[in-house]
């Protein structure tokens, strides 16, 4: 019997001409595996594909729930963000393919994973750190670092030449991938930063120019840091992040143009679309503003860079991470409460918050006169605020 290879399996271009190299180069029953976290595919052409690219069999794993449940929403709560811009849509998926993949090794009995990342990308690093991870003994074949192949030109040669039908034309050659939080595209002009990017590469979302001339409003609920609730209506989390999709595209939100440091050294630029994404962290930091107390929104400020640091560079399964998911649980305890949000043209704007949690009260920020706030107790803070510096100042005018 042959030993087996499970493939991470997308249709794409690169692991539809993996399928059949493997088969040709070695002596491996090619497995594939094919994740579902809710990216728009026709899954049934997927087989198809899969077996006549040279798989003997593939599995469809729909994880779309588990993704947005144990991933997403963990980043919404840390307000995860890498460099400032990018929302990590691939970054989060990356790890849950990879515990995919490890478990269909393991009920076919499979010794390698293959996978279609480049030698130059970050996805290499997070599914083999998180194959690793889980399973140490499993080996790892990567063709782009192995093969001929050195650009997705010859790859798309070498598809024509052995009839695998690609969906990318040298015309037509971003890189992207899609799931239910995002799409992200690299690759073709945008390597060359001189270039604006064209408008016309968005799947998910309208160019803000194009969007509605109407505002739209939303009010999103969140219970501990969770979205719940979209203006009144429960929603199962497929159905809530489907719903925000189609109103941040509808309005333009979520385009981002970024210049990001890679893991791997160097610099790439990336166009990400993340329109309902978008919606929910800028609706859930307008409640954390509301709920968090001073110190802990301050400190969580800090762990925010962090995690995104950790997902972006697929440290998914570490100790560190888990242990921040704990601190953050603890500050989302009373992020419970509704925001309404302005939708329009690229733009969001708070239009309105309330929570049972909330630390304003107008009694006391308003100028008028309050019972826990005498203005004369300032005089005093303010001798005390400043005392260290008052000492420097008059050392400075001893010398």
């Amino acid at each position: 019997m042959k030993d087996k290879v499970v493939l991470a399996y997308s249709g794409g271009l690169d692991t539809s001409i993996i399928a059949h190299w493997l088969k040709n180069n070695y002596d491996l029953d090619v497995i594939a595996c094919c994740v579902n976290v809710g990216q728009d595919e026709d899954f049934e052409e997927i087989k198809k594909k899969a077996i006549k690219s040279g798989a003997s069999k593939i599995y469809i794993e729909d994880a779309t729930e588990e993704f947005i449940t144990d991933y997403l929403f963990k980043g919404v709560k840390a307000n995860a963000i890498y460099e400032g811009k990018y929302l990590l849509g691939t970054s989060f998926a990356r790890p849950l393919i990879a515990k995919k993949l490890v478990e269909i090794a393991h009920a076919e009995g499979a010794k390698y994973i293959c996978h279609g990342c480049t030698g130059k990308g970050n996805d290499q690093v997070r599914f083999e750190v998180g194959i690793a991870s889980i399973d140490p003994t499993i080996k790892i074949i990567a063709p782009w670092r192995i093969w001929d192949i050195k650009s997705r030109e010859d790859a798309i040669d070498y598809a024509n030449a052995n009839g695998i039908d690609v969906p990318v034309t040298k015309e037509k050659i971003y890189s992207r991938d899609r799931n239910i939080w995002h799409t992200s595209h690299e690759g073709g002009d945008l390597e060359n930063l001189k270039n604006e990017h064209k408008s016309q590469m968005y799947l998910m979302t309208v160019p803000p120019e194009k969007a509605k001339d109407e505002p739209t409003y939303v009010e999103i609920y969140f219970e501990s840091g969770i979205p719940k609730k979209i203006d009144g209506e429960e929603l199962n989390p497929i159905d809530m992040m489907n719903k925000l999709n189609k109103l941040g595209g509808e309005n333009g939100i979520g385009v981002v143009d970024l210049l990001e440091n890679r893991l791997v050294g160097m610099k790439s630029r990336g166009v990400y679309e993340t329109p309902g994404g978008t919606i929910l962290y800028a609706a859930h930091k307008e409640l954390e503003y509301l709920t968090i107390e001073k110190e802990t929104f301050h400190f969580k400020e800090i762990v925010s860079q962090k995690y995104g640091e950790l997902v972006y560079n697929g440290l998914w399964f570490s100790t560190l991470r888990e242990g921040l998911d704990a601190f953050l649980d603890k500050t989302q305890e009373k992020v419970t409460g509704t925001v309404k949000l302005k939708l329009y043209k690229g733009n969001i704007m708070i239009a309105g918050m309330e929570s049972p949690y909330a630390l304003y009260e107008e009694t006391i920020s308003s100028f008028g006169a309050s019972e826990l706030y005498d203005h004369k107790d300032a005089e005093g803070f303010i001798n005390l605020f400043g005392l260290p510096y008052k000492i420097n100042a008059m050392l400075n005018k001893n010398k």
